[in-house]
């Protein structure tokens, strides 16, 4: 069923290093806000209230640019009205990175513990001062939404902290003024985070080219005797903001999948995993640190038969499949048809958005009738668990869906960005046999590249002639 597929030398390109960083313009985080307030006005919130924190900053970063690194924050919309952004000791100075013209306000209780307090009013009195009144209907967004498997009332279910609840609460005068909104930005149909404009996607771009670039250095530099933490020096991290921690694991750690490194010696022979994230990319590979199958443990030797052959045909039908207008239960349908044996062990969604948070929503399920759309950045992201000495076999890459004129604005505004796609692309089709429609837009640059050794990673999957 599928492509006839083979492991062959493949030559994998070096794609040029970006020389730009695309920068979002304070008019579209101006135009964001509008959208926002607009989608909040159809809804029947008199407000919106975005919350975030070091962990869940991608609303507030999608809207102003600033993303709390130690403390937390609060997003105060109202038409008609300057934003308010509620800050602690240390985001007050950070916030500048914001080129919106926001009004800024001291609200220590988001600082650290420890750290001056008393030079802030009560949040209930910044709330006040800041507009909110008694009967208002408060659209409140943090990270999380939840349906009626998860909730009696769905819409009430609230993430955001307490705290802050009682207090939004106290100055409306009842919590059932308080709605969950995060459907407004993470709705993986139309979700105002859901579908990006050109600037937004050639940053994930440009931050999918130094993710994959780590993995791909950390595959084609690794030795046996390495420990994990060597190993990973070899990524030559850029310190760009990460979406998730560093991910390396080996031998009888790498069934952990999220395990940091370690001083773990490697040996030829162990299971290997490798992810790594940053605003708007992550990049994952799994495989063995072998030459070939004589190195793999004797009764896992059939591995790229039983494992990576039928993984790959996967991932190819899937690739020559996506494109806007299908929909996401045809992709899910095209990952059951080739991995539904339970031993592959898929659990998670086969593809998911993407955005400065790594995993945004998915549209991916069965059943789903959600159309893919242009402008959405996706995860190609089938993960294998087979919890068996098989270990598993993974290929993780970002890629954006992009109609005509989306194509063309971006070529004509960031043309080595486009370079770049069009490299890929030509290198799937040509050296890996993978047919991607025109609008697809691979931002990796080790796009569906899979060596199954990772000491041989000049050899990997292709469809076969």
């Amino acid at each position: 069923m599928g492509p006839r597929v083979e492991l062959a030398e493949v030559s994998l390109p070096q794609f040029t290093p970006p020389s730009v960083q695309p920068v979002i313009p304070a008019a579209t985080y101006q135009a964001r806000i509008e959208a926002a307030l607009e989608r909040a006005a159809r809804a029947g919130y008199d407000a919106l209230i975005v919350y975030g924190d070091r962990e869940h900053c991608a609303n507030v970063a999608h809207l102003t640019g600033y993303d709390p690194r130690f403390e937390e924050t609060l997003l105060i919309l109202q038409a008609g009205s300057k934003p308010i952004l509620l800050l602690g000791n240390e985001g007050m100075s950070y916030s500048a990175v914001s080129p919106v013209d926001l009004e800024r306000v001291l609200y220590q209780t988001f600082s650290l513990l420890g750290q001056p307090r008393g030079d802030s009013p009560m949040l209930r009195d910044i709330l006040f001062e800041a507009g909110l009144r008694r009967g208002m209907l408060l659209g409140l967004v943090g990270w999380k939404s939840f349906d009626a498997r998860e909730a009696a009332d769905p819409a009430r279910a609230l993430e955001i902290p307490t705290f802050i609840v009682d207090a939004l609460a106290e100055v409306v005068g009842e919590r059932g003024l308080l709605h969950n909104a995060n459907d407004l930005f993470m709705n993986p149909a139309d979700g105002l985070r859901a579908i990006n404009d050109v600037d937004q996607l050639a940053y994930f771009e440009f931050a999918a080219s130094y993710s994959s670039g780590a993995v791909r250095d950390l595959i084609f530099g690794l030795q046996a005797g390495m420990s994990e933490l060597e190993a990973v020096v070899l990524m030559g991290m850029t310190g760009l903001p990460q979406s998730c921690h560093l991910m390396f694991s080996s031998g009888e750690r790498a069934s952990l999948g999220l395990a940091s490194p370690s001083l773990r010696r490697m040996q030829i022979g162990d299971p290997t995993f490798v992810a790594y994230g940053i605003w708007g990319a992550l990049n994952a590979r799994g495989g063995w640190l072998a030459r070939d199958e004589n190195d793999l443990p004797e009764d896992v030797r059939d591995y790229v038969d039983k494992l990576v052959a039928p993984y790959f045909r996967a991932i190819v039908d899937w690739y020559e499949a996506v494109g806007i207008g299908v929909t996401g239960g045809e992709l899910q349908a095209i990952i059951e048809r080739h991995l539904a044996d339970p031993f592959f062990g898929i659990g998670l969604n086969p593809g998911h958005l993407i955005g400065l948070d790594e995993w945004l929503h998915s549209p991916i399920y069965a059943g789903s009738e959600i159309e893919l759309r242009s402008g959405m950045a996706l995860q190609v992201d089938v993960i294998p668990a087979t919890h068996s000495p098989y270990h598993t076999s993974n290929i993780e890459d970002g890629i954006a869906l992009a109609d005509f004129d989306l194509r063309r604005a971006f070529w004509q505004k960031y043309p080595a960005a486009w370079d770049r796609i069009q490299k890929r692309r030509n290198f799937m089709r040509n050296a890996l046999g993978i047919r991607l429609k025109p609008e697809v837009l691979p931002f990796s640059n080790i796009p569906a590249y899979l060596p199954p050794f990772w000491l041989s990673p000049g050899r990997a999957m292709r469809v076969a002639d």
